[in-house]
């Protein structure tokens, strides 16, 4: 089958795969550029920019670490890597991913706006408030991220009453997917909670308030999975880990190399600083945090709200913003390196434009 093209807002994405935002620096200008190019929707994630271009957009580094969240979030370097992916994809959409749990998050909407992103996706809790940041600036398109029928509701209802506006759409995402999940750790492995299950209540749910668009995203890695997504209602699909295994990929030769190598089992759910289990790979830094011999914890960056400045850092074994910018350096002994489940089924590094082929044309 051949798939329609994603409306999001008044943009027109003309092959409905989403690259899932991916940071520290997975995604930044290189790959969202190249999949935006390639007719996807490329996205730029928002987290630890103070490190791009070897940390020259921060304004105060520490140990070579971004100095709080206005460093860690550099206002200066996002507007670069935008900048930069702009160059790839001229004028077709892209997209920001900002976390909704950071600290500075309607800061960083604004900084979004104001360096001319497209659209704004935001997770890791339930964005109310998302359309107070994006005044001024009607063209940008919100779509928040749910797990659940019942998120999507309250979204709608309270973005209604106080903005009087919709989601322009909504990322739909199972417990299958790289990084924090937004799900307890025994919800992970419920039937109920499995994408396959959530698209359909989703989906009835987005009817009611005027047909928007559902995007699947947690486990989706071939044509035959976005073919059954679609044929269960959705209209699109998000994928972050599959998009690793590109050359334009930001992410460092030794993170690639760390997927190429990971079998099934070494793809496994943690405890994260932000309070809901994060999925990733199985390394060095497990064993040092198992043993709680791992790095200091000093808390440099301040990146999200709900590790109260380290309390949950030094609770868990490690500093996320920290152990996520070792990986993007490629730092074996100590980077944290996020996977979906279906990591292990990399084989190959190939290029934006070729992965885009495979996964509309078929393998």
């Amino acid at each position: 089958m051949s798939f329609n093209s994603l409306q999001i807002g008044r943009y027109t994405i003309e092959k409905p795969i989403v690259q899932g935002g991916m940071g520290v620096g997975i995604s930044w200008d290189r790959l969202a550029g190249t999949v935006s190019k390639e007719g996807g929707l490329g996205v730029i994630s928002a987290v630890g920019t103070g490190y791009y271009e070897e940390g020259r957009h921060a304004q105060k580094l520490v140990s070579g670490r971004p100095l709080d969240a206005e460093n860690f979030y550099s206002k200066e370097g996002f507007h670069q890597i935008i900048a930069n992916a702009r160059k790839i994809c001229g004028d077709r959409p892209l997209a920001a991913n900002i976390l909704y749990a950071i600290n500075d998050y309607g800061r960083v909407v604004t900084d979004a706006c104001e360096a001319g992103i497209d659209i704004i996706i935001t997770g890791a809790g339930l964005p109310t408030n998302m359309p107070e940041f994006t005044e001024g600036y009607p063209d940008v398109a919100l779509v928040p991220i749910v797990s659940s029928a019942k998120a999507l509701t309250i979204i709608c209802k309270r973005w209604q009453k106080r903005y009087n506006r919709l989601p322009d759409a909504v990322v739909l995402e199972g417990p299958k997917s790289g990084g924090h999940q937004g799900f307890t750790y025994e919800q992970c492995f419920m039937e109920e909670h499995q994408l396959e299950n959530l698209v359909k209540p989703v989906v009835e749910e987005a009817a009611k308030w005027g047909n928007i668009p559902v995007i699947a995203a947690g486990g989706v890695w071939d044509k035959n999975d976005i073919e059954a997504m679609m044929a269960l209602g959705a209209q699109g699909v998000q994928m972050g880990t599959r998009f690793i295994g590109t050359h334009e990929c930001d992410a460092h030769e030794n993170f690639k190399r760390v997927l190429l190598d990971a079998k099934e089992g070494d793809i496994q759910l943690m405890k994260s600083p932000v309070g809901y289990p994060a999925r990733g790979i199985r390394t060095n830094l497990s064993e040092l945090v198992a043993t709680k011999s791992g790095p200091a914890i000093k808390c440099i960056s301040n990146c999200v709200a709900p590790c109260h400045r380290g309390v949950e850092a030094k609770a868990v074994g490690f500093c996320i913003a920290d152990r996520l910018s070792d990986a993007y350096h490629g730092n074996l002994e100590l980077g944290l390196f996020f996977s979906g489940t279906n990591g292990y089924r990399l084989n190959e590094i190939i290029s934006v434009a070729e992965l885009m082929k495979k996964l509309t044309e078929g393998e």
